[in-house]
Order: C-alpha cells, then sequence, then structure tokens
C-alpha cells in the first residue's frame, strides 16, 4: 500500500470516530486490512501533524493540528507570526512574547483562532498570556501555533 493512500486511511478513521491510542488507530487500519509497523504509524502520525485533544467518549482522542481551532485566514496567520518572537507553557498558562507594543495585535489574532481549549486571553504592551483549560491543553495549542 502506498504510503499516501494510507495517510487517507489514518484521516478518515480518525474523522469518523475518536481513536485515543496508536493501538486503537493499527486495529482500526487493521480492520481495513492495513497492517503497518509501530514506528511506521508513528512517523504517518507525525506526518499529518496530528494531536490529541478532550474527547467526549473517550479522555483524549487524534485530530490534525489545524482543526483545533476556528476558522480563520491567512491573514491572522501571518499576522501572529510577524509580531511573535516567543512561545512558551507554565502549566496551564500559555506565554506569548511579542514585538513591542503587539501583543493586543497577537491577541486579536489569537482569538480569532477560537481554540477550545482556551479560557480567556490578556495582553500587556509585549506579552500575551493565554489560559488554557488543562496543562496538556496549553501543550496542544502551543504545538499548534509552532505549525501554523
Amino acid at each position: 500500500m502506498k504510503k499516501k493512500d494510507r495517510l487517507s486511511a489514518i484521516e478518515k478513521i480518525i474523522a469518523g470516530k475518536e481513536i485515543e491510542t496508536q493501538e486503537e488507530l493499527s486495529n482500526s487500519l487493521g480492520e481495513r486490512g492495513i497492517t503497518v509497523s509501530q514506528s511506521t504509524l508513528s512517523r504517518d502520525i507525525n506526518d499529518l501533524n496530528l494531536i490529541k485533544v478532550s474527547g467526549i467518549s473517550k479522555k483524549f482522542k487524534y485530530v490534525k493540528a489545524s482543526t483545533t481551532g476556528g476558522n480563520f485566514t491567512e491573514k491572522t496567520v501571518n499576522l501572529f507570526k510577524q509580531v511573535t518572537v516567543s512561545m512558551a507553557c507554565a502549566n496551564n498558562l500559555l506565554v506569548i512574547k511579542t514585538l513591542a507594543g503587539n501583543a493586543n495585535s497577537a491577541g486579536v489574532a489569537f482569538d480569532e483562532m477560537c481554540f477550545p481549549q482556551v479560557l480567556g486571553t490578556v495582553a500587556g504592551d509585549d506579552t500575551l498570556l493565554v489560559v488554557a483549560k488543562t496543562n496538556f491543553d496549553a501543550e496542544i495549542i502551543l504545538k499548534t501555533l509552532r505549525t501554523l
């Protein structure tokens, strides 16, 4: 089987049901007649930019990182990227350093991304503070922002 077809099958599986572990994903692929090693599956997850978010019926589920936020434009992403200097997590807090005087602009762009894991944001002069629901959610947001 071609890699492209395998990746497409993974995307269809995670879109159709909540998959919490690589083992579950491997079993679902097996049900479709696709046998894959753990190392290949791990690379596929990375290639598809899959992350885990809070699920409804399971504790966590795999989703594509680009689907965790709302519908935002390339212009919004470009603005955010242009003014952002660094990003780091401290428990459930995400600290985003910006160019001087640009934290508010970064905050507006960030808020347009509509991350469901966010409780709120506070902008200063050169720092945007994002309060996530959990430590894990803060890490998800950080990973997503770094892949923009």
